[in-house]
């Protein structure tokens, strides 16, 4: 008998599916439960039938399951970005290390590549360097400030995020109580009014550094003055005050533009035994010490030699080739994005590198162009944005001969799908070693080494 809307069930969870969601059947079909945890029974509310599985709403745990916990966050049920505040550490880590094994075997078809162990972070909390607070109001016209509901764009108000530190909770409610007193009115994502649309902090965990940007529609706030006298009074490690200039009509935060209202409109951090400069602008991984860690293993699974060329695609500030740079004969970095190309040029001069240089380009035209030139790198190092590599730079990068390509994902699925390109092209994944970077959240990173197989 096929389920039906509204319909309640019995079910035991017998695995996760890819959003950390719990995964039961009833009479051969698959029930998609968010918050439940494999091992539970429990009642479930059906929301949404399809004809090879359903989605429920989980209404009562029967017997929980031995790595069921009580959630350590208020806003857990309701904020949209942690899955897996109530399961324990160890089963978190046990799923995501699934998570990219089902993803290698099923979508690139590799049933015999060895998946090690899931390297864990120090904690799931506290750890994110980077938070980006969507603005809103509610009912009574009051500011709303925290993170996307699940599957929306309604905003939960959220006081204090488990994932970030205590300066990032102070800053937002030094926000708060400009907003109250000064405050332009709040973005409207339908009506494409208002001024004031996101929240944007971020930490140099080396250094305490903190940076504070709000983005606008238009090119500043009323009263910056007194923002920056409150927030500088308010936020130990206040380094930098900035506004971002987004006026488009677009999902996308950030705009093309910054001004620096208050201090200098970098912060400053240290990383691998580097210092880095990041504006808002910059790509910089979200968690400092299993950053430190991905880096490490990239460098050992890249095995440059000293006379070698290392081509860094994706490389943002210039983090992952900047920290193998001493090791290689030359660098090459690409970056599309020419904030951060000017990032990653800076950081070379900062920490006294030469034997690089850094490019401003579409990965995939830039590498072309550098084919072209006759380069011929001995490792490549990828770490695309979530969608992926595709199948053009993948045959672009095999062009181009390299003796071993590093991959770092941060989506399973289109890694496999990319790991099966390369493979079609001679270039055969090695091992797959994934990294707890997201800790309480659904995403897990991972990184792979290919080498070019021998005729």
């Amino acid at each position: 008998m096929p389920l039906k809307k509204n319909q309640v069930v019995e079910i035991t969870f017998t695995g996760t599916g890819s959003q950390g969601e719990a995964v039961g059947h009833w009479n051969g079909q698959a029930v998609f439960v968010p918050f439940g945890a494999p091992g539970d029974k429990a009642l479930v509310k059906i929301v949404k039938n399809a004809k090879t599985h359903a989605f429920g709403r989980l209404e009562k745990v029967l017997e929980p399951a031995p790595c069921r916990v009580e959630p350590d966050c208020p806003s857990f049920s309701r904020c949209g970005g942690c899955t897996s505040r109530h399961i324990s550490y160890q089963a978190e880590l046990e799923w995501k290390t699934q998570r990219v094994r089902d993803a290698l075997q099923r979508i690139g078809g590799f049933s015999d590549l060895p998946v090690l162990p899931i390297v864990p972070g120090e904690s799931r909390c506290g750890y994110r360097n980077k938070a980006l607070l969507p603005l809103g109001t509610n009912g009574q016209g009051q500011l709303v400030m925290g993170f996307f509901a699940r599957n929306s764009h309604r905003i939960v108000d959220c006081r204090e995020c488990r994932l970030h530190p205590p300066e990032f909770h102070l800053a937002a409610e030094a926000f708060r109580r400009w907003a109250e007193q000064y405050g332009d009115p709040v973005y409207s994502e339908i009506t494409h009014t208002g001024r004031m649309r996101w929240l944007y902090l971020r930490k140099a965990e080396a250094t305490g550094q903190i940076m504070v940007c709000v983005v606008v529609n238009g090119n500043g706030l009323h009263h910056e003055k007194e923002l920056a006298e409150i927030m500088a009074g308010s936020v130990p490690g206040l380094a930098s005050l900035v506004i971002n200039s987004n006026r488009e009509r677009t999902n996308v935060a950030l705009g093309k533009r910054c001004r620096a209202i208050w201090g200098k409109g970098f912060l400053i951090d240290q990383l691998c035994g580097l210092d880095f400069a990041i504006s808002p602008l910059s790509f910089y991984q979200v968690n400092h010490s299993q950053t430190q860690r991905l880096y490490a293993l990239a460098a050992d699974y890249a095995n440059i030699s000293k006379d070698g060329l290392l081509l860094d695609l994706y490389c943002g500030a210039g983090a992952i080739g900047l920290s193998m740079a001493g090791r290689a004969g030359r660098l090459i970095g690409v970056e599309v994005i020419p904030q951060a190309v000017e990032d990653a040029r800076e950081n070379a001069r900062r920490n006294g590198i030469e034997n690089c240089e850094f490019l401003c380009a579409d990965a995939a035209q830039a590498a072309k162009e550098l084919a072209r030139r006759g380069e011929r790198p001995q490792v490549v190092v990828l770490d695309p944005p979530r969608k992926g590599c595709g199948k053009e730079l993948t045959q672009i990068v095999a062009g181009m001969a390299p003796q071993r390509v590093v991959y770092i994902s941060c989506d399973p699925a289109t890694l496999a799908r990319d790991l099966r390109y390369f493979a079609e092209l001679g270039y055969c994944p090695q091992k797959a070693q994934p990294v707890d970077m997201f800790g309480g959240t659904a995403h897990v990173e991972t990184v792979v080494l290919l080498s070019k197989a021998q005729n």
